[in-house]
Parts: structure tokens; C-alpha cells; sequence
């Protein structure tokens, strides 16, 4: 063999060589990894999880998405133009009600547009006299109330608080002080007013509908000023808390409208009205988030 001849590649003298995934020429190169990754879009400004119908339709009919099926999941889509920034949202309904199914549903808007911001949107229960039914709470701390130790005396609780990153903390601080702290937005629809107040609200997987319930008293005493209650900002929260890898989502925040006061006499009379005015006040928060110019449309 000649010494001053130098080969980089695979030489073949006799037979059939096959090359897969292969690169040929000066400065060609071969990436290996999941095709899902090697195909992603453009990250998304905003994901943002519902739960119930009401809540998916009035976050599409409010941020105008339509429907983006990708594989075997219905996201929607869609740009929003608020006070001159253009945002991606991508939107997806978790598969049932509570924490677990809500963990789920964020890795599933991280594995198909890596949101920077995921938002929690719909209803809530009101536990708080200021959180009255219509009105909206937005908030980036919640406490996680299900750890307890049952006792003939009665149940301990051991909540656990999670807080959003100080940049949500920051954005709502702006929010609220353009807006007012209660911010008062006008109804177009019914003509009527509504306040939109921010505070911790508890999460668990209990529907609460007693409003001496064990459960809210513990809430309030935890905190003096929670708001509301759900059953899935525990979920994504603690998703959030535990996520690792290069996609990872940098915030997030829960956008209650309060539907009911979580006492026996709970109803569905306001669902609607509730995660209408939910999807209305995220839409006038999306230019307060934290995101990147390079997640617009």
C-alpha cells in the first residue's frame, strides 16, 4: 500500500458494500438519534392543557386554533396576535380528569413543540370570599394536598407547595400592574364585569364539595390567602419539577375561572361562562410570558 495515501470512509475491493444513513463529500455528516427529533418544529411560545370540553372549546374559540392531529394525539394550533407579539400555541385536553393524567399531557406538548410557557386553563373551585363565581384566578404557586396521615383524630396533612420559576413570578407582577391587582375586565358578552385575583390555590385529586370540608381547612390555614381549588395543577406542577433533558419547559401557570364555591351546592350552571372568561383573561397574559422571539409566528 502506498504511505502517502490517506482514506476516511469505507473502501470496498471485492463483493457489495450497503452504507446506511450515510453522508458523502467534503463537510457531510451523518446525525443519529430519533426521527421525531431530527424532524421537530419550531419550538412553540405557549402549550397550553385543558381538561374538560368547555375548556377546549373556549381556549380554541378565544386564541383561534384549529384542530393538528400528530400521530395518534389531537392537538390544536394556532398564532395569536396580542399587543404586537405573534405566539405559537399548541393546545391539547388531557385524557381524564387529575394529577396523573395531567403529567402526561405536559410530556406529550414537550415531545411535539417543546412550549417554553405551558399554561393550565379552565375551571375552578372558589374557596377564598374574594374568588367569587366568574371570576378568574391566575396563579404560579400551588399546594399539593393529598399527603396526609390518617389517624383516629382525623387526617394530617403534609402538603407540599410548588412555585413557578421567578420569571412567571415577575410576569404576573407586570400583568397585575398594568391591569390593576384585582384586574376588573369588562364581559363584552354579558355586559357584566369580573375580577381576575392571583394567590396560591390548592390541588389533589379529591372533588371537594363540602365547604367545611377537611380538606379546605387545611388550604386555608396553610394559606390565609389560597384561592381556589383543582385537581390538576398538582400534575403540572410536579411535571414540571421533575422534567429533565434539553427540551425542558422553562415555566408555568394555572388560569382558574371560578365555576362554583366546592360546597354541596357545586353545579355545572357556570362551566361555561367560567372557562370563557379563563381562556379571555390567558389570551390578554400570553404578551406578559416569558418567550423567546424565536417561538413566535
Amino acid at each position: 500500500m502506498n504511505p502517502n495515501i490517506t482514506n476516511s470512509g469505507i473502501i470496498t475491493n471485492k463483493g457489495q458494500t450497503k452504507v446506511n444513513q450515510s453522508a458523502i463529500g467534503p463537510g457531510a455528516q451523518v446525525t443519529l438519534g430519533r426521527f421525531a427529533e431530527s424532524t421537530a418544529a419550531r419550538p412553540t411560545g405557549v402549550g397550553v392543557i385543558t381538561v374538560l370540553s368547555e375548556e377546549a372549546n373556549a381556549v380554541r374559540e378565544v386564541l383561534g386554533l384549529h384542530r393538528v392531529r400528530k400521530g395518534e394525539l389531537p392537538f390544536m394550533e394556532g398564532n395569536v396576535d396580542v399587543r404586537g407579539r405573534d405566539i405559537h400555541i399548541a393546545a391539547i385536553r388531557t385524557l381524564k380528569m387529575g394529577p396523573r393524567s395531567t403529567m402526561a399531557t405536559f410530556q406529550q406538548l414537550r415531545d411535539h413543540y417543546s412550549p417554553t410557557v405551558i399554561a393550565l386553563t379552565g375551571i375552578g373551585g372558589g374557596i377564598h370570599s374574594d374568588a367569587a363565581i366568574g371570576d378568574v384566578v391566575i396563579t404560579n404557586r400551588v399546594v399539593y394536598y393529598d399527603q396526609r396521615r390518617e389517624t383516629p383524630d382525623g387526617p394530617r396533612y403534609r402538603g407540599d407547595a410548588l412555585e413557578a420559576p421567578a420569571a412567571i413570578g415577575h410576569a404576573l407582577n407586570s400583568y397585575f400592574t398594568d391591569y390593576g391587582e384585582p384586574a376588573v375586565l369588562d364581559d363584552e358578552e354579558t355586559g357584566d364585569q369580573y375580577r381576575v385575583h392571583t394567590g396560591p390555590i390548592g390541588s389533589g385529586d379529591a372533588l371537594i364539595t363540602d365547604s367545611d370540608s377537611h380538606i379546605i381547612r387545611y388550604l386555608t390555614g396553610f394559606n390565609e390567602h389560597t384561592r381556589a381549588i383543582d385537581m390538576e395543577g398538582a400534575g403540572l406542577s410536579e411535571a414540571f419539577h421533575e422534567q429533565t433533558g434539553k427540551s425542558a419547559v422553562r415555566g408555568w401557570v394555572v388560569v382558574r375561572g371560578i365555576s362554583d364555591d366546592a360546597s354541596e351546592h357545586r353545579s355545572y350552571d357556570h362551566h361555561q361562562l367560567a372557562a370563557q372568561r379563563a381562556a379571555k383573561v390567558l389570551k390578554t397574559l400570553l404578551p406578559y410570558l416569558p418567550i423567546d422571539d424565536d417561538t413566535h409566528g
